[in-house]
Order: structure tokens, then sequence, then C-alpha cells
């Protein structure tokens, strides 16, 4: 049986050079005539749907737009799998439809990469190894599917670090997802592929998922935006698991309007958000746990981006969290590696793949199967006794959430400021430490210290742009809100766009 990358890799040629010859046929496809692909891969989502919608420009003709750019990008391995007959049969359809007087949705005909940890009826659900390469879920995961019903299509299934257990989204049986702005650097994980494929312009709305930072890092080492709700606010059902404690989808795009489109449709709240004046704004910033050793040019580009932010009318409140680090040390590592095995076992179990964890762990790449034998398995090393865990969930867990709850109400900031990360992106390979400023940190707590609060706590999380390096690569600067606060930090997130400004594209 053929290798199912390389199966891809044909059928993605063959549906690319189909596009090519449907966009030559003149007069085939609505569009303005200075609707070159390049043009319209700069839309964003929203602005590519009131045209579609409006019958300016035909799905079709936006869909091979975008799979033109992934065909010319293939070389980034943004996805796993990617039909492109499909994805224009499925751009037609739409076209059909809007002709024949059916009502449009706030995504009509908007192709939307989705990672493939996600449960998808018309696409394998791989979650990045091996054993799972042809599995094929029955239904859609209910994000994908209140994401079609409101008009939106699939566009393919995205690279991931394997079994979302990683920061770098080198993935030892797919290939490693490169960074657009520097291809020899990660994208980060494990959500690398959507990342990679929005700020490269192949789709500028993208489904990730997010336990420990997988939506958050990917953004910030990519230069986009990056939104984790409140724990809770989507359905995390038809995703393979680690904890159901932690896990979360969320998207990423380029703009802060595309997040609020995404959360508008997925939360069923379709008020979309809108940006407000961020004058007396306060924004609080704690020096003594998120801004430690930092790499100087992420403190540079974070420092400028905190200037231009109270420059908009935004007050910096310095405060403190005693005692957080203690509490992420007895809580997240503990909860993860407890709950990724039973977790697991039930996903596999629940949507009938005919594989057990062993099944999965026998077949995974060394680097995951050393990772399971040291910490997650019976007889582990690092084994997480129950005794542990109870503490974990039940003492030191709700101890961080009331940490939060207090910190907020005594201080009456709207969200927490930091860097998402204390380095820029890493080179590909090289992730058992980054050398900061002549130290060498553990790469583990160089990526994830910053953005491991928030999701243990279920709080909601926002990544933008901050700025590019002096290496050109991208730095993102995070906003923690308080819990189920999502609605307020989106709108905010709009007007700290404002103040930041945008960051220039990747030079590919």
């Amino acid at each position: 049986m053929p290798d199912s990358h390389d199966l891809s890799r044909r059928t993605f040629v063959l549906g690319a050079s189909a596009t090519v010859a449907m966009s030559a046929a003149p007069g085939a496809l609505a569009g303005s005539p200075d609707d070159s692909p390049a043009r319209l891969q700069k839309l964003s989502a929203g602005e590519a749907v009131h045209r579609m919608s409006r019958g300016e420009l035909s799905a079709e003709r936006y869909a091979g737009a975008l799979l033109t750019r992934c065909e010319s990008l293939h070389a980034l391995n943004s996805f796993i799998a990617l039909d492109p007959e499909k994805v224009l049969q499925d751009a037609r359809d739409c076209d059909l439809r809007r002709l024949a007087g059916a009502k449009t949705g706030p995504l009509f005909g908007l192709p939307i990469p989705i990672k493939d940890s996600v449960n998808t009826h018309d696409y394998p659900t791989t979650a990045g190894t091996p054993a799972l390469r042809g599995f094929r879920p029955a239904q859609d995961a209910p994000v994908v599917k209140a994401l079609r019903a409101a008009g939106a299509l699939v566009l393919g299934k995205t690279n991931l670090h394997e079994l979302s257990f990683g920061w770098t989204s080198n993935n030892h049986a797919f290939g490693a997802v490169h960074n657009p702005y520097g291809p020899a650097y990660i994208p980060g994980g494990s959500s690398g592929g959507t990342a990679a494929a929005v700020a490269a312009r192949m789709a500028p709305l993208g489904v990730a998922e997010d336990t420990q930072g997988s939506i958050r890092v990917p953004a910030a080492l990519c230069g986009i935006c990056g939104f984790r709700p409140t724990t809770g606010r989507y359905s995390t059902r038809g995703c393979a698991p680690i904890s159901p404690l932690f896990d979360q989808i969320g998207p990423h795009a380029r703009t802060m309007s595309d997040l609020g489109l995404f959360d508008s449709v997925v939360s069923k709240d379709r008020r979309l958000p809108a940006p407000t004046p961020l004058q007396g704004v306060r924004l609080g910033v704690v020096r003594d746990y998120w801004f430690q050793g930092l790499d100087p040019e992420v403190e540079r580009v974070t420092e400028f981006a905190l200037q231009r932010i109270q420059a908009a009318g935004a007050t910096i409140i310095e405060t403190s969290l005693p005692g957080l680090q203690s509490l992420i040390d007895l809580t997240t590592n503990a909860v993860q590696l407890h709950d990724v095995r039973t977790a697991l076992a039930r996903y596999l179990k629940k949507y009938a793949t005919g594989l057990s964890l062993d099944d999965v762990l026998g077949q995974a790449s060394a680097d995951i199967q050393e990772t399971f034998r040291n910490y997650v398995m019976p007889g582990a090393p690092n084994f997480v006794s129950e005794s542990a865990y109870g503490a974990a969930r039940d003492t030191h867990l709700p101890a961080l959430r009331r940490m939060y709850q207090d910190y907020f109400a005594r201080t009456g900031v709207a969200a927490i400021v930091f860097p998402a990360t204390m380095t820029a992106a890493t080179p590909i390979g090289e992730d058992a430490s980054v050398n900061i400023q002549g130290r060498k940190v553990r790469f583990d707590i160089a990526i994830a210290r910053n953005i491991s609060p928030g999701s243990t706590a279920g709080i909601p999380g926002l990544v933008l742009p901050a700025g590019l390096s002096a290496a050109g690569l991208p730095v993102g600067i995070e906003f923690d809100a308080p819990a189920h606060a999502d609605r307020s930090l989106l709108t905010l997130g709009l007007s700290l766009e404002r103040a930041l400004g945008s960051i220039p594209p990747p030079n590919i």
C-alpha cells in the first residue's frame, strides 16, 4: 500500500494543476479582473466571506487561489492531508447554492485548515502518529460541524507535533513543519501546521488546539493571532486528547476580527466584538515571573510593545503573584502526564479506531515512545501516582484558580500582559536547550514557562504579534483575562491590535 503522505502529495499536484487550468478559462469564475491569486491570498476571512456572499467573488476562484499558495509552499509541510479536487468541488457547490438563492452563512465558502487531531469524516485524523494513518472518523467533531453549518469548507488536515505532545512540530513520522519566517526554524507546537499555513497566507483562519500552549506558542513564533478560550467554551469532543481538564480547541488567524468571527460561530453568539478605546484600560505586568531571564530581543520587542499600548491610553500596573511558580510545578505536568494515558485510550475506543493505546505507542516515533516510557506509563521513572494526581487536581489546581480570581479582583486589571515565550523560534532539531545571554535554559522552560499558568488555570489567553527580532523572527505578546471574560478579551484585542500595528508578512 502506498504511503498516505505520498498519496496525498500526488493528489495535491493533480488538483493544483486542475486549478490552474480552470483559472485560465475566461469568464468561468466570478471576480474582479485584478483579483490575482496573490491579492486573494491576502484577504482576511471576513473580507473573503463578504465578497463571496455578495457574489463579487466565487468560492471556487477563492479556493483555487488558496490551493495555489498551498502547493507553491508545500515545502513548509503544513499539511498531512489535502485533497484539492474535493476543496474545489465543495466550493463549486457553495456557488451553486448561492445562485439558487440559498442563505449564506457567516463563513460562506471559507476554506479552513483543521489541525489533524480534530475529527473530520472526510479526511483521516492521524493525530500526527503512524498508527492512525488510516483512521477515518464516522463523524466530524462538534467544532467542525459548527464551522461547516456556517458555510465553511475543510481545507485539509494540518501537521502537528505527534500526539500533540511537544512544542516544536518536528514530527518524526510526517516530517517537520517549517516556520514561514525562517524555514530552518520551528513554527512552535503542537499546532504548528495550522499556524504556518495561516502565517504563509495559505488560509486566513484555521483550527488549532491548546493543552499547554499549543495554540499560543505557534501563534507567537509564526507572527499571527491565536486565541485560547476559557476551558470548556468550545467543545473538545472528537479531538485526540491529553487532559480533559486542560484541552481546548481555538483559532489561529492573521487578524483579531477573524478570531472574533470564529468565536461568534462556535460559541453561537453572533454578535461580533467591536473595538473600544484603550483609554483607562488597566493591564497587569508581573515581572518577577513572566519577565525573568528573557532573550534580549524578546525583551526589547515586548518593552516597545508595552510603550505603544501605553501611548494608546492603557495603564500598565506593576503587580505580583507570589507562589505562582510553586502551584504550576505541583499541577501542570502531574495532570497531563496522568491523564493522557487514560484519556487517549478512551478516545481510541469511543471513536472506533480499532487500536489500543499499546498499538498506537508501539508504532509511535522514537521520541514519543521515550516520553511515554519515562513519564506516562506505569513503571515509568517519573510516573505520576494517584496520590500526586489527586493532590494536583483537588488541591493545587483549585488554589491556582483562586489565586487568579483574587488577583483580578484585587488589581482591577482587564488582562495580564507578558511575552508568550522567553525566546523567538529556535532551529529545527535543537530542542534540548536554548542559549539565552550565555546561559543554557531547558527548551521546555524557554518555550512553555510563560504560557503554562493560563492554560493550567483554564483562563482565556490571546496572543498578538508584537514585532520582529533582529533576526527577522516574530515575537508574540500574550494577554490573559479572567475566566469566562472571553468576549471582553476579544474586544480588547481589537484595540490592542490597532495599538501594536502589524508586522511584515514572511518573505517566502
